[in-house]
This record gives structure tokens, C-alpha cells and sequence, in this order.
């Protein structure tokens, strides 16, 4: 006998029924509604890239990660792990017909081959927000502000999460005023970015290996102490202008946020729980340089990548495992074969008139009919039987009040 097939999803990858995919349109609705508000155009790409694109991203062990195999001819491809190196091949295919400063967004699945945590798994959606060829503060400020702008639309209260906001440029600054020379810069920003992660004697024996010495590593430490980001032109900017667009209750200053990619050159910020029960809901930053390490021309760039793993979890904690199963739609179901086509002549009216009408597909008893309504989350139900055909008139009960209301066949 042959084995017996798994009906379990690939390890990391994720099957999505019903009542996951009412979370999920929850999300994805947020996402959605919040880029149209910000001015943000939809855009799409393929899932497979080029290897040799997604390896140019330095800063994380890209071989380890990326899912990434030979075509039958030869072709070097890979699952994308992120949208920004996409997006940058994109704009640079076509960047002299391209009108800027652009405001894209997508919603794209991910995948990457790491290690299962909380909150992290193989295969997952991140929405993407970039603003392409805007040197302005301003454009961190709008991609900021719509992703806070999702959250609230999600039912998330202003105190359940902070955005914490940093600078690479300020802190290459006082790097750089503590005596590390900017070669030096990068291997720093990795290493201080896996704080929290791992051990800081662990994060010290990385930047030895990296060029430091004693004194500089200690120096790097000490620099993490750091609460204050006067001096700072654009971070002072940031909060100025969050302050102006009215969520600057949602930010504050974080010197630890560096984001390990090495893109990166400007701000960057990260998204957290205020109770710290979950990794980081979204990320991002100013990545000025990107284009044209895939042969682009220079231009200035803002994103955030916004997983919706992380997201999907809180709020069930926040909200209730079932706050995003709201009760709509209308549905209709009858006793006997003899009721079925003013039943279905019901649900077409119905549905000409806008509603969304679940219809029963078979004839049920009363009991059982209004069962399967209320599990459906229907927020109104019609039952036909053969006196309600008789007599031309049906009752449309609110499954929530259970009243009911007439209405003519």
C-alpha cells in the first residue's frame, strides 16, 4: 500500500479556510482602504526573480533564505522573500518614462526558508508602500502615517502600538564622533541590529570579526544609551510634520532601530505592541541607494513592508478570535421543492437591490435553516414555507434583534 498523502500544509505555508480568510480580508480591507486614502497607486509583480536580482541585497544570508532553484533551462530563479527588490527592478526598467516622485502599493506573498518563531512562517503577505523619487521628509511622514492609519481601521486603539523611529545617517553620525570609521559603519549596523536576538557578548565577537576593536565595540554599546535625537535634523522633521498630520502619539525616537539591511540609508522604523507580546508589525526606511545597485539612476526612495502574520495574531488578541466575522447579508431558504423557485426569485430581487444573499441550495426544516444562518453570520434570514407563498408575503428576520418585517414575493 502506498503512503497515505499529508493533509497537512507544507511546513511554514499556510492553508486559509473560510473563517481564516475573514481575517484576512479584514487585513487586506485596512490595507487597502488606507493606501487608496494616502494617494497610493496598486501595482503587481510576478513571484519568481531572478536569483541573481534578489541576491544583490546585502545584509542577511540571501542563499540560506530564499527558496531558489534551477528552471529546465538553467535559469538561476527564486521565490521572492521581499517586494523591494522587485519594485526597484520595476521603476528601473522603466524610470525615464516614469513620472515622480511615485506612490505605489502592493500586497504581496512572500517566501522565506528560516526558522519558525512567533509570529514568523515561511510563506506570508506583506503589504508594501514605497515613495519613489522624493527627497522630503515628508514622504516617510505619509508612509508612516498610512500604516497607522491601517491599524486604526483594523480596530486597534492608539495605545496598543508605538512606532519607533530612528536614523541611520544620525547614528552613523555619532559613530563616527566615537571614533568607528565609516568603513566600518555597516558591520555595525548588523551586529546592533540582532540586539534582543542574541547574546551581547555574541554581538561584540561579530563586530571584532568585522574590524573592531575593543574600544570602538564598547563605544558602539554605549552609543545604544542614547535617548535623545536633538541634532537631528530630519528626525526632528519627522516629528514635526507627525505632529501636523495628528499621530505623533504614535511615535518616539528608538536608537536601537536600525534594520539590518544594509539599503538602507536614512530613517528607518519599526512597529511594536505598547506590551511587547509580538515581533514587529511592520518595518521600513529611507533606501536611497537601491536602484542603482541594480544599475539604475540615483534615486531617493521611502518603503515599509507590513506582514500579516503579526498583525492577524494581536488583534485577535486585542479584539476577540471572532471580531472579524461581522454578521451581512440576507439568508433565504424554503421548507419544500415547492417553495424553491420563489425562493430563488427572492434572492435575485434581493441581491438586484444590493444585497449579499446566501441561498439555501436545498430544502431544509425551519430549525436547521435558521441554524446554519446564524453560524453563516447572516444579519438577516427569510425562511419560505408554503403558507408564505400562499399568501404572497414573506417575514425578514434580524438574526441579532429577531424581529421581523414583511415583505412581498
Amino acid at each position: 500500500m502506498a503512503d497515505r498523502i499529508s493533509f497537512e500544509a507544507p511546513r511554514g505555508m499556510r492553508d486559509f479556510y473560510p473563517e481564516d480568510m475573514t481575517w484576512r480580508n479584514k487585513v487586506f480591507g485596512a490595507f487597502r482602504a488606507s493606501a487608496e486614502a494616502y494617494g497610493f497607486e496598486p501595482y503587481d509583480a510576478c513571484v519568481v526573480e531572478s536569483y541573481d536580482l534578489l541576491a544583490r541585497k546585502a545584509g542577511e544570508e540571501v542563499g540560506e533564505q530564499i527558496y531558489h532553484f534551477y528552471d529546465k533551462s538553467e535559469r538561476h530563479l527564486a521565490l521572492r522573500a521581499e517586494m523591494t527588490p522587485t519594485l526597484a527592478r520595476m521603476v528601473a526598467q522603466r524610470q525615464k518614462e516614469l513620472r515622480f516622485p511615485l506612490k505605489w502599493t502592493t500586497i504581496a506573498q512572500c517566501f522565506r526558508y528560516e526558522r519558525m518563531t512567533k509570529g514568523r512562517k515561511r510563506e506570508h503577505y506583506q503589504w508594501n508602500l514605497d515613495i519613489i523619487g522624493e527627497d522630503s521628509v515628508l514622504a516617510e511622514a505619509e508612509v508612516i502615517g498610512a500604516a497607522v492609519d491601517a491599524l486604526l481601521r483594523m480596530g486597534l486603539g492608539r495605545g496598543d502600538f508605538k512606532v519607533h523611529v530612528s536614523s541611520r545617517k544620525f547614528l552613523g553620525g555619532l559613530l563616527e564622533k566615537s571614533g568607528i570609521a565609516p568603513e566600518l559603519h555597516a558591520q555595525v549596523f548588523l551586529a546592533l541590529d540582532k540586539r534582543g536576538k542574541m547574546p551581547d557578548s555574541e554581538i561584540a565577537a561579530m563586530m571584532k570579526d568585522g574590524g573592531l576593536s575593543d574600544a570602538d565595540v564598547t563605544a558602539a554599546f554605549a552609543i545604544m544609551d542614547t535617548k535623545d535625537c536633538s541634532g537631528c535634523a530630519e528626525l526632528e522633521e519627522l516629528f514635526s510634520l507627525a505632529q501636523t498630520a495628528g499621530f505623533a502619539d504614535c511615535l518616539e525616537f528608538d536608537i536601537s532601530v536600525i534594520r539590518g539591511l544594509s539599503y538602507y540609508t536614512g530613517v528607518v522604523f519599526e512597529c511594536f505592541d505598547t506590551k511587547g507580546e509580538f515581533r514587529a508589525i511592520f518595518g521600513g526606511g529611507r533606501y536611497d541607494n537601491l536602484l542603482t545597485t541594480i544599475g539604475g539612476e540615483p534615486t531617493s526612495a521611502v518603503g515599509l513592508g507590513f506582514g500579516d502574520v503579526v498583525v492577524t495574531e494581536l488583534l485577535k488578541v486585542r479584539l476577540g478570535s471572532d471580531a472579524a466575522a461581522e454578521k451581512k447579508g440576507v439568508a433565504v431558504g424554503f421548507m419544500f421543492q415547492e417553495q424553491r423557485d420563489a425562493a430563488v426569485r427572492l434572492a435575485a430581487r434581493l441581491r438586484a437591490d444590493g444585497e449579499i444573499v446566501d441561498l439555501a441550495l436545498r430544502p431544509q426544516k425551519p430549525k436547521k435553516f435558521f441554524s446554519h444562518a446564524d453560524q453563516s453570520r447572516a444579519a438577516k434570514a427569510v425562511f419560505l414555507g408554503p403558507d408564505d407563498v400562499e399568501r404572497g408575503v414573506a417575514r425578514i428576520k434580524d438574526m441579532a434583534t429577531r424581529k421581523e418585517k414583511e415583505v412581498v414575493l
